[in-house]
């Protein structure tokens, strides 16, 4: 393979692209621009390599119906993308079967395995020095019975080749200045981390792309062919070797042209930015369970985020999420602008949790990495790594079997 056309410029798209272009092939990226549109740009900058286990189980789905906005928690459903969210989640359920759900767990433990070791050697070939932050994460709870039953929670849950502790009464007393009250109790998990800004690590690896001879062209993609031709929305056509599809929750109806069902959905996040806050730089990333939100403090400012809301990728926000964030920040006392920046954007969610990244059977000239849920951050590194390994003939950093899109056929 001499050249590669890469679709889709997020974290996924945007580290592959650095990767195939480190290892020889020319490499031309391929996205609309704007940068708000996906979930690259407003997520909790989260290494999350504890997250195991998928989301699509049984105890999940039972309990789901405690967490709906109405009432108070983070899960939502668009009701005008019901003929979207309904079928995806008939699969969701069949996901759900404990067979199935042994199966997820085994993929996403072995793609998270070396998730943080991934992103270190991304911020060394990108030239990132101190991008990745690996000092863990910080989940609270403001009440000791919450705590209590967090603790026997997670005791019994997997988390991979992280792990977690009880947090001392010293390192809850670092909270006493941003919060209205200190927190009853805490774990903090080690293994974990974030970056110091998600757009500032795209732009950085962009930038090291184009050094290295990496081409981008900001257009769409209306059209491509098993001979990896490709016409933009301005009606140029492009011509590679490969094509590697990474348009995150858009890739549905690009795969669709290849004949290949992936059954994705918009799981849209909602996240709010300040400048103006008293959060210091030392916190780790802060995840208060009990009320579904993340506190990240970045270069760029603090961000809080949350939220589940099932629909079309680019549906119209829904400002009542933002008003929540609000309320969240308000009585949790923390210091933050009544103007923030806002964003909304949709993770890529396959039924299962899994993501999809591999060679298409039929046209092995095509290659995939999306579908990685809430983990696109924590998963871009290695599979930009898998994506080089399959683009050059070499042994795949993980068994990429479980990750292949025609599990979905």
């Amino acid at each position: 393979m001499k050249s590669i056309l890469v679709i889709g410029g997020g974290l996924v798209g945007a580290a592959s692209a650095l990767r195939l272009q480190a290892a020889g092939i020319q490499t031309t990226l391929i996205d609309p621009g704007d940068k708000l549109r996906g979930a690259s740009f407003g997520n909790a900058g989260h290494i999350g390599a504890e997250q195991v286990m998928p989301w699509s189980t049984w105890p999940n789905l039972i309990s789901a119906p405690l967490h709906l906005f109405g009432l108070g928690g983070p899960l939502d459903f668009r009701w005008s993308d019901v003929g979207l969210w309904l079928p995806w989640s008939l699969r969701f359920m069949a996901a759900s079967d404990p067979k199935r759900v042994a199966a997820s767990h085994a993929a996403l433990t072995a793609i998270l395995h070396d998730a943080m070791g991934a992103w270190r050697r991304l911020e060394t070939l990108a030239d990132m020095p101190g991008m990745v932050r690996p000092h863990g994460q910080a989940n609270l709870y403001m009440s000791a019975e919450a705590g209590d039953k967090a603790r026997k929670l997670w005791s019994r849950t997997p988390i991979g080749a992280c792990s977690h502790r009880d947090m001392s009464a010293d390192e809850l007393a670092r909270y006493d200045g941003v919060l209205r009250e200190r927190p009853a109790n805490g774990l903090h998990f080690d293994g974990t981390g974030q970056v110091s800004d998600p757009q500032g690590a795209r732009d950085g690896i962009l930038a090291k792309f184009t050094a290295l001879g990496g081409e981008i062209v900001a257009d769409s993609v209306e059209t491509l062919d098993a001979g990896a031709h490709v016409r933009l929305g301005s009606g140029t056509q492009l011509k590679a070797d490969a094509l590697l599809i990474a348009c995150g929750a858009w890739s549905t109806s690009l795969m669709r042209q290849f004949g290949v069902i992936a059954p994705l959905i918009g799981e849209r996040g909602y996240s709010m930015q300040s400048m103006e806050h008293n959060w210091p730089d030392d916190l780790p990333t802060t995840i208060f369970e009990e009320r579904s939100v993340v506190l990240s403090r970045f270069s760029s400012g603090l961000r809080m985020t949350s939220f589940l809301e099932f629909g079309h990728p680019s549906a119209p926000a829904d400002p009542r999420k933002w008003a929540r964030l609000h309320q969240h920040l308000g009585e949790l006392g923390v210091q933050f602008s009544k103007t923030p920046d806002r964003w909304v954007g949709p993770r890529p969610t396959l039924p299962d949790y899994v993501p999809a990244i591999g060679r298409l059977k039929r046209t092995p000239n095509v290659l995939y990495a999306f579908g990685h849920a809430h983990l696109g951050l924590t998963e871009c590194a290695i599979t930009a790594e898998a994506i080089e390994a399959l683009a050059t003939d070499k042994p795949p950093p993980f068994d990429l079997a479980p990750f292949q899109i025609e599990r979905f056929s």
